[in-house]
């Protein structure tokens, strides 16, 4: 390929000091490439003379198959990405809000590991709706809070959260934890339970049974409404304790988030995938098996 780049130039230029300068190299070993070219070609590809160059028939036979030659070199690595790219498949992997990050960088892991044969993109929802897109079909996995009971699912445990009581600071101040008893008089708010994971109906039910009565119901369905309600110092809410969640960015200035001396809930997050899709020959049964390697150790916060 060199060779026929060399003789390219200076077929082209019709001189080898500017070819050799076209070419970033000295004039002399350039002569010497051309000479090897011949010389392994069996022709004479140039007439030299002390003031001109030009082509010999044979040199003016081999330029433009060389220009092709040249041409299908380089196009080869848009040519094989294309092919590359033709051969993966774009498939969906669904996302709950408040991603712990070290959970989204498995994700991540999981996206890169598998470009070549799989886009994966991912898709946002409540946990309820990610379990029936990988129900339907819609998605090939889905990342959704626990539990989750439906026999067409397999489900990988990944991370489990624990969860403290955002509470209005000032109420709190100098405090490093908090007992339920300490809620009883606050009023426990919760967005709409169409888009909270079923556990926080476990974690109502303690909390009722703890004494902790009143509640407040808001219609947002991110943690932003609760903290807004917290911060006037009337209420509380349930969210995850690690100052790395996400959740964290929508605490306002007078709302902390503190364990609970007497009840320590966590958030459990699973992998859900199809079981038939996954099977040896279905469609999904490498994206699984690499996402299981990559999950394969659940974490925790």
């Amino acid at each position: 390929m060199l060779h026929l780049r060399y003789f390219v130039a200076v077929a082209e230029e019709l001189n080898f000091s500017r070819a050799a300068r076209r070419l970033h190299m000295a004039t002399s070993p350039l002569s010497q490439r051309i000479k090897d070219l011949e010389r392994e070609l069996g022709q004479v590809l140039f007439e030299r003379t002390t003031h001109r160059v030009e082509l010999t028939p044979a040199g003016t036979a081999l330029l433009p198959m060389a220009r092709e030659v040249l041409d299908s070199v380089n196009s080869i690595p848009w040519r094989l990405s294309e092919a590359v790219r033709r051969c993966r498949t774009t498939e969906l992997i669904g996302i709950p809000a408040g991603v712990h990050p070290d959970l989204r960088e498995r994700v991540r892991l999981l996206e890169e590991d598998c470009d070549e044969v799989f886009e994966l993109r991912r898709w946002p929802g409540t946990s309820a709706d990610l379990v029936t897109g990988v129900r339907d079909g819609r998605l090939a996995l889905a990342l959704a809070r626990l539990p989750v009971a439906d026999p067409a699912l397999e489900v990988i445990q990944v991370m489990r959260e624990r969860l403290g009581a955002a509470v209005p600071a000032d109420r709190f101040a100098d405090r490093t934890s908090i007992t339920l008893d300490d809620l009883k008089d606050l009023s426990y708010t919760a967005t709409p339970y169409d888009a909270l994971p079923a556990y926080f109906e476990e974690i109502d039910a303690r909390l009722n049974h703890a004494g902790v009565k009143k509640r407040i119901r808001i219609k947002t369905a991110d943690f932003s409404g609760a903290a807004e309600v917290i911060s006037t110092g009337i209420a509380f809410s349930m969210t995850m304790l690690s100052e790395k969640s996400p959740m964290h960015r929508y605490r306002l200035d007078n709302v902390v988030v503190l364990p609970v001396e007497d009840f320590e809930p966590s958030l459990v997050t699973g992998l859900l995938f199809r079981r038939d899709r996954a099977a040896d020959g279905a469609d999904l049964a490498g994206l699984v098996s690499r996402a299981r390697a990559i999950f394969a150790d659940p974490m925790s916060a």
